[in-house]
């Protein structure tokens, strides 16, 4: 298995991942960048639209800036029935 960090993302957000149950890069790619958010909302209130974004973009394995706007658009909306 492979750790978060491999997708491109940082430390501190690897140990958020891993404090809600998501523990390696193959966790991450199955349950996918809205679940992942979802559950980071639940317990850091703080997490914002760009979290989703970069999660989304390393699962792609792009850079954030790669994602189209309409994957954005969709991303915005589904974070904002959070």
């Amino acid at each position: 298995m492979a750790a978060v960090t491999s997708l491109g993302l940082g430390k501190t957000m690897e140990k958020k991942l891993h404090s809600v149950g998501i523990h390696s890069a193959e966790d991450l790619v199955e349950i996918g960048s809205k679940q992942a958010v979802f559950r980071l909302k639940e317990q850091y209130p703080g997490t914002c639209v760009v979290i989703l974004y970069h999660l989304e973009a390393a699962i792609r394995g792009v850079e954030i800036k790669q994602l189209d706007d309409s994957c954005k658009a969709e991303l915005k909306t589904y974070f904002k029935e959070l």
